[in-house]
């Protein structure tokens, strides 16, 4: 039950109706109170409070003065007596319950296994579904730790059935091959002195390791393992009533399993676990081997023009006076531009230095001629070994007809795979146009002696890959397998026709186009008719034809220095000096409950739950602040390193990690006092911050913003410090893809309504996304002197004359956005619903892939929305001024995120992209469990009313629960489970 309670929220649920005022007959005192609570928490929950603390104390307030009861005598009702007892069997009788029985049991479980937990696998969801049937069907719910045993039940009899199913759908064939893979590999190096050869692990660990960094060799060993999983012949249809989370489920337990406690399990679950594990890994390879391609294609790309400029930077510096002698020319062609050449520039340079000139450039040809002769000697001699494999291994389709000349050139390298010509034969027709660049196409085509056009087949093989490489990171060329690269039209609901109106209202949007498109003009109407008529009073704005036109805006002033909140800082680093981050970690969990979203992938559990616990917290400790393992294992007395990594590798994975994150921000929400924290808000920031990260896989890169080999991560904190989504990204991925993901799948009870970036989080397609889901996207402009306002037509200047300088050279082509409206609302519908990942949806959506219709039109109606946005950025000042308090905001949480991810001096020391991201949702855990103490740290100073009369303005204002002065996260690391800090909430 949560513990805030508005007096509207009073009255709608705790207030007594005349029928049930006659329930409490002739009961006095704590006996007539307690009954009224019970009666009243029954209806609202569906179940029986135990205790007198699950009611706050508002409630009980509100319904002791309906009884006429002083409130203090709640504490006297004896909740185990007898009489409680016969009182609860009178309230069931009124409301129409019942006991719980053993046959509710039985079909309470039937119907979880059948009908929840194939499309739901959260631990909380499970057991609301459970109590909302109870419930549903006037049963009181058991004890809730009975009831886990049920929910555990049925998850079980769904895994055995499940598991049978897919058992007979194997072949005896398959259910051989699969076995194999447990078997050990022995490896000659290893033999013994008799010869005989150690195995060193298995074919399944073998399958398990990720890929490499670019490179062939990372390339041949994925396409190794990709055949060894094809081999087996696993249809497409093996899982296909499976749903997908179940199918990850199983592939996370399998990839953690050892072979060992493979071997022991019983047919059935052995085998579906190594069959969604296949699955599951020949998808992950086929993305991984696509990603190896565009990332080789562009880096042999990039190193050629480099090493071609810096040939020519030392090519041109060798040669002397070569700078002043096209000085000299420039000079003498300006000062006489209507002067013939022998009479204005052979005096300056002689006509046989220009013919020397002339002679050295045609020797060493043209920049782009050397970058395709570098860039050809590279492909021919290393990289050009991994195209049989792509070729043959990869099945590479377009719905798009003008790709098809790269998928009809894929045909033709595929046919000439074996072949040793260097030429392709005259009589094969070969795809120019949409492969070959036209700025090369004089370079790729030749002309034979006999007067035919003849094409390299080296060259040829280049310019494919580059289209192919363009083609796929739109998406316009998809792979046969992939998930990433999969068929962009599995990205889209399939059934947007028939629930077209229910897709509309879910996005509470009009159907109606023109309605659309008159709000959204009669805003930008508005909005430029705003910053005009108020433009000659606002002394912080002006409008200037320099440059081409351009808005000058005066920085913000700053706010005045709170005076008091340093005192308020001191005072709490008084009270809890020295507070231990673990102890931080065991309170958060004591309060919200954390180890408990963390549950095995194994059928059965032979830890205590104490146990447990205490290994829970350690080995989240030691992943979120970065100290590793071992380091945490060494303090504890009783604890291994082993008996840590057991625990890490069977509890902590990234949906456990999700949902411990919700229980600690929904916390942190409940527990909030509104007086002094205000209420609740809608809004948060975003931002990405770069981490150091080991470069031996392919999400790691060399980040272009901030140097050095890292990952991004891109996190989400609301505007009191509380972080309610985090992602993981390579440092060249879309912020607006990953801006959009955490808005829709924050894990967090909090409506946002209102997201604040920085620059680099927005773009006009990030706009016109954003508005279709239903959030403002608010952005702080570092180029705001150089945005163009978009008119609704041009008729319309004429009523703004004062921004004449700013406007765009046209106005908005809403005839572009009424036609592909339906489009850009299935797309955002994508986004809703999770039918795929945000970055692969706007991949469609880019520069490289112009001429998409529905990329033109959400660039328009990001247009308008900008223009609507830049209007009241200029406008308001108090806007501005909100969006840089939201981004200081998640400043501050970048910085926190130095003191606590302190080890190994803040580097992701894993190639394993799972790992890395099991970094960042503990890191991100545990800064929250700061976050909930420090509120809870403040809330019990400002309990003291000397504390919070002395608060100005000012102070309210800068205060935040981002503070880590008096936390201590180093020295030794013991765990004491029954210690708890002395707070007064």
């Amino acid at each position: 039950m949560h513990q805030r309670w508005t007096i509207d929220e009073l009255i709608d649920v705790w207030t007594l109706l005349p029928a049930e005022r006659e329930l409490l007959g002739n009961k006095t005192g704590p006996t007539r109170l307690g009954f009224a609570v019970m009666l009243k928490a029954f209806q609202h929950e569906g179940k029986f409070p135990y205790n007198s603390h699950e009611v706050p104390e508002v409630v009980v307030e509100y319904v002791a003065r309906q009884v006429g009861v002083r409130h203090e005598q709640y504490r006297e009702f004896n909740w185990r007596s007898r009489n409680s007892t016969y009182q609860r069997q009178d309230i069931r009788a009124y409301c129409g319950f019942r006991e719980f029985t053993r046959e509710d049991a039985d079909t309470l479980t039937d119907w979880l296994s059948q009908s929840v937990l194939p499309r739901e696998f959260r631990v909380g969801a499970v057991m609301d579904a459970a109590f909302q049937w109870l419930r549903g069907n006037k049963i009181e719910p058991p004890s809730a730790g009975r009831l886990q045993r049920f929910v555990d039940s049925a998850e079980r009899q769904y895994d055995q059935r499940l598991c049978q199913t897919i058992h007979d759908r194997l072949s005896a064939v398959q259910r051989e091959a699969l076995d194999k893979f447990l078997d050990a590999i022995p490896l000659v190096d290893d033999a013994t002195e008799e010869g005989e050869l150690l195995p060193r692990g298995t074919v399944l660990q073998n399958l398990r390791t990720n890929s490499e960094k670019r490179g062939v060799d990372s390339v041949e060993q994925q396409i190794e393992k990709l055949r060894l999983l094809r081999k087996i012949g696993l249809s497409s249809g093996l899982f296909a009533d499976v749903s997908p989370h179940v199918l990850v489920r199983y592939r996370e337990r399998a990839a953690t399993e050892s072979p060992s406690h493979f071997r022991v399990q019983a047919a059935p679950v052995r085998l579906t676990l190594l069959a969604a594990f296949c699955v599951t890994r020949m998808t992950e390879l086929t993305d991984s081997l696509m990603t190896h391609l565009i990332d080789m294609v562009h880096h042999i790309n990039v190193r050629a023009e480099r090493r071609v400029e810096k040939k020519f930077v030392k090519e041109f510096k060798k040669v002397n006076n070569k700078e002043r002698l096209w000085e000299k020319l420039l000079e003498a062609a300006l000062a006489n531009p209507d002067g013939t050449v022998r009479a204005v520039l052979f005096p300056v340079v002689s006509e046989e230095t220009l013919r020397d000139l002339l002679r050295e450039f045609k020797e060493k040809g043209g920049f782009s001629q050397q970058v395709h002769t570098v860039l050809r000697g590279t492909y021919k001699t290393h990289y050009r070994r991994m195209i049989p494999w792509v070729l043959t291994e990869l099945e590479f389709r377009s719905n798009n007809q003008r790709h098809q000349p790269v998928i009809q050139a894929l045909g033709l390298l595929k046919r000439y795979v074996d072949s040793y010509v260097r030429i392709y034969p005259p009589e094969e027709v070969i795809p120019v146009g949409g492969v070959i660049d036209r700025k090369l196409q004089d370079l790729i085509l030749e002309q034979g002696t006999d007067g035919k056009t003849r094409v390299n087949r080296v060259n040829y093989e280049l310019c494919v890959l580059s289209a192919l490489r363009d083609a796929v990171r739109s998406r316009e060329i998809w792979v046969v397998g992939g998930d990433k690269y999969r068929d962009p039209e599995k990205d889209l609901p399939q059934d947007f026709e028939t629930q077209k109106t229910q897709y509309f209202e879910a996005l509470n949007q009009p159907q109606d186009v023109d309605a659309f498109v008159q709000g959204l003009e009669h805003q930008l109407k508005d909005a430029l008719v705003m910053l005009h008529d108020g433009l000659p009073k606002n002394a912080e704005v002006k409008v200037t034809a320099h440059d081409g036109g351009r808005f000058v805006v005066s920085p913000l002033k700053a706010q005045p220095e709170p005076p008091f909140y340093d005192t308020l800082k001191g005072e709490v680093g008084r009270q809890f000096w020295n507070t231990q981050l673990l102890e931080v970690l065991v309170e958060s969990d004591q309060r919200a409950g954390i180890t408990p979203h963390f549950k095995s992938f194994m059928t059965r559990e032979n830890l205590s739950r104490e146990d447990l616990q205490q290994r829970l917290l350690l080995c989240l400790f030691g992943l979120g602040t970065n100290t590793g393992l071992k380091r945490v294992a060494a303090g504890q007395d009783g604890v291994a390193h082993h008996n840590l990594q057991y625990v890490k590798t069977h509890y902590i994975h990234r949906d456990a990690l999700r949902a411990a994150n919700t229980a600690v921000v929904n916390a942190i929400l409940e527990a909030r006092n509104p007086d002094i924290w205000g209420e609740g808000t809608t809004s948060c920031a975003s931002d990405a911050k770069k981490y150091s990260a080991w470069d031996g896989n392919l999400r790691t890169q060399r980040s272009i913003r901030y140097g050095g080999n890292g990952v991004m991560i891109y996190w989400h904190v609301e505007k009191k410090s509380t972080c309610i989504y985090s992602s993981m990204k390579s440092c060249s991925s879309s912020e607006v893809a990953a801006m959009i993901e955490g808005v829709l799948r924050h894990c967090s009870d909090m409506k946002v309504e209102k997201n604040y970036v920085d620059t680099h989080g927005q773009s006009e397609v990030g706009f016109a996304f954003t508005h279709l889901l239903g959030f403002q996207l608010m952005p702080r402009l570092a180029d705001i002197a150089h945005q163009r306002l978009y008119l609704p037509n041009m008729a319309f200047s004429e009523q703004v004359p004062n921004l004449a300088a700013v406007l765009a050279q046209r106005s908005i082509r809403w005839d572009l956005i009424r036609q592909q409206y339906e489009p850009m609302v299935k797309y955002a519908t994508a986004l809703r619903l999770g039918l795929a990942d945000p970055e692969s949806i706007l991949l469609r959506f880019t520069r490289a892939n112009a001429q998409h219709p529905t990329y033109t039109a959400l660039c328009e109606l990001g247009k308008v929305l900008r223009t609507i946005f830049v209007c009241n950025y200029l406008h308001r000042p108090e806007l501005r001024r909100e969006i840089h308090e939201g981004l200081n905001v998640i400043e501050t949480w970048n910085g926190t995120t130095s003191f606590i991810f302190f080890g190994k001096t803040g580097e992701i020391s894993t190639n394993n992209p799972e790992a890395q991201e099991i970094s960042m949702l503990a890191l991100q855990l545990l800064q929250n469990c700061l976050v909930y103490v420090n509120t809870l740290m403040i809330q019990h100073v400002l309990a003291d009313e000397q504390w919070r009369d002395r608060m100005t303005n000012e102070d309210w204002r800068a205060l935040s629960p981002l503070m880590y002065h008096h936390i201590n996260p180093y020295g030794e690391f013991k765990l004491d489970l029954s210690h708890r800090l002395k707070l007064s909430v």
